[in-house]
C-alpha cells in the first residue's frame, strides 16, 4: 500500500509540473527606455523589428536575445507607430504625423530613405500592411471629409494616394461623425491579396471589406476613445477584431467580435462567450484555433478560435505579432519592453 500512495504522489506530482510547463508564460528581453513601442514586425523567429516615439526603431536578428536601437536622424521627435520588415536588411517605419512620413531602409536600419511623405494640415496616419513584398497600403484618419488611402504596388518604394469618392457620410469610405482609426498597434487593416479589409473606431465603428462595402460592428462605440483597434483575418473567410475603451481599460464587454465572411453573402457575426479581459489594441492568430491579444490592461490566449479568452498577464502590452516565416511570438508597449511568448 505504501509503494502505491508513494507511485501515485509521483504520478500527481509530475502531473502537477507537465500542466504548469503547458502554461503559457511571458518573458521580457527587453525594458527600461522611456519609448512607447507600437510598431512590431517579425519576419522569422530570428528576425524581429520593433518601432515607437522619439524616433526609435530596433531591431534583432538573433531570436531577441540582443536588439540594436537606432534612433532616426531628423525624426528623433517622430512616432513610429508601424512598421513593415520584408528581412534582416529590409524594413519601412511610419512616422504618424507632422508631418506624415514613410521611410526605408535596405541595409539594416543604418541609413533611411523618404519614400512619401504628406505635409498637408491634419495629416494622421494609422496603419499599414502587405499581402506580400511588393503590394502594400496605408489608412490614415479622415481628410476633407475622405478616410486617407494610399497604395504601393513595388514593396513600398513609391506610393499612390486614392482619390477616394464623391463625399457621403453614407458613403463607405466617408466617416460619419466622431468616426476614424486608431494608431495603436498598426493592424487595423489587413490585405488580403490585392484586397484591404480594415476597421474604424470612435463614436461610430465599422468593418470595411469587399469593394465599396461596409458594416456597422457590435462592439463598444460612443465616445472618441471607443471602437475597433485591431483586426485579424485566418485565410480569406474567418476573423477577429477586438477594441473596447483605452481610457477604461478593464471593461471586459463589447470588446471582441469573432466574424465570418462568406463571398456573395452577408457577413455574420458572433460574440464570444468569455471576451478578453478588458480593452485590447491587438489580435494575432498562432494558429487556426490559437489567438493572442494585448492591451494596456493585459495579454490573453484563446485556444478555441477565439470564443474564450484566458488572462495570462496583466502586464501592459501594446502589439504583438508572430513570425510570418516561423513560429516564435512577441509583444512589445511602453518603457520600450519588447517580450517574446513562452508556449
Amino acid at each position: 500500500m505504501r509503494f502505491i500512495k508513494i507511485f501515485s504522489l509521483a504520478v500527481l506530482v509530475n502531473l502537477s509540473f507537465g500542466l504548469a510547463a503547458q502554461q503559457p508564460a511571458i518573458q521580457v528581453l527587453q525594458s527600461g527606455k522611456k519609448i512607447s513601442i507600437r510598431g512590431l514586425s517579425v519576419v522569422s523567429d530570428e528576425v524581429i523589428w520593433a518601432s515607437g516615439s522619439k524616433g526609435s526603431v530596433a531591431r534583432s536578428v538573433d531570436g531577441g536575445k540582443t536588439f540594436t536601437w537606432t534612433t532616426v536622424p531628423g525624426y528623433e521627435k517622430n512616432d513610429f507607430r508601424d512598421i513593415e520588415a520584408f528581412d534582416k536588411n529590409t524594413a519601412l517605419i511610419m512616422a504618424i504625423t507632422e508631418p506624415a512620413a514613410l521611410l526605408k531602409t535596405t541595409d539594416g536600419g543604418q541609413s533611411w530613405k523618404k519614400v512619401f511623405e504628406d505635409t498637408t494640415k491634419g495629416a494622421f496616419w494609422d496603419a499599414m500592411d502587405f499581402s506580400d513584398s511588393k503590394i502594400g497600403m496605408l489608412i490614415g484618419d479622415p481628410i476633407q471629409n475622405r478616410f486617407y488611402q494610399a497604395i504601393t504596388r513595388d514593396g513600398g518604394d513609391t506610393w499612390q494616394q486614392l482619390p477616394g469618392s464623391p463625399a457621403s457620410a453614407n458613403h463607405y469610405d466617408s466617416p460619419s461623425e466622431g468616426e476614424a482609426f486608431f494608431a495603436s498597434s498598426g493592424t487595423n487593416i489587413k490585405m488580403l491579396g490585392n484586397h484591404p479589409i480594415y476597421v474604424s473606431g470612435g463614436k461610430n465603428s465599422r468593418l470595411f471589406f469587399r469593394p465599396n462595402d461596409s458594416l456597422p460592428l457590435p462592439i463598444m462605440k460612443g465616445e472618441q476613445s471607443t471602437g475597433a483597434n485591431s483586426i485579424a483575418v485566418y485565410g480569406f473567410y474567418t476573423g477577429v477584431i477586438v477594441g473596447g475603451d483605452f481610457t477604461k481599460d478593464t471593461i471586459s464587454s463589447n470588446n471582441c467580435v469573432l466574424f465570418d465572411i462568406t463571398p456573395m453573402a452577408p457577413v455574420t457575426y458572433r460574440i464570444p462567450q468569455t471576451p478578453p479581459h478588458g480593452y485590447r489594441s491587438c489580435v494575432v492568430y498562432l494558429s487556426r484555433k490559437k489567438l493572442l491579444t494585448c492591451g494596456t490592461s493585459g495579454v490573453d490566449i484563446s485556444k478555441d478560435g477565439g470564443n474564450n479568452w484566458e488572462l495570462i498577464s496583466t502586464e501592459s502590452y501594446h502589439v504583438c505579432q508572430k513570425a510570418k516565416k516561423g513560429k516564435a511570438v512577441f509583444l512589445a508597449g511602453s518603457n520600450g519592453r519588447i517580450a517574446k511568448l513562452i508556449l
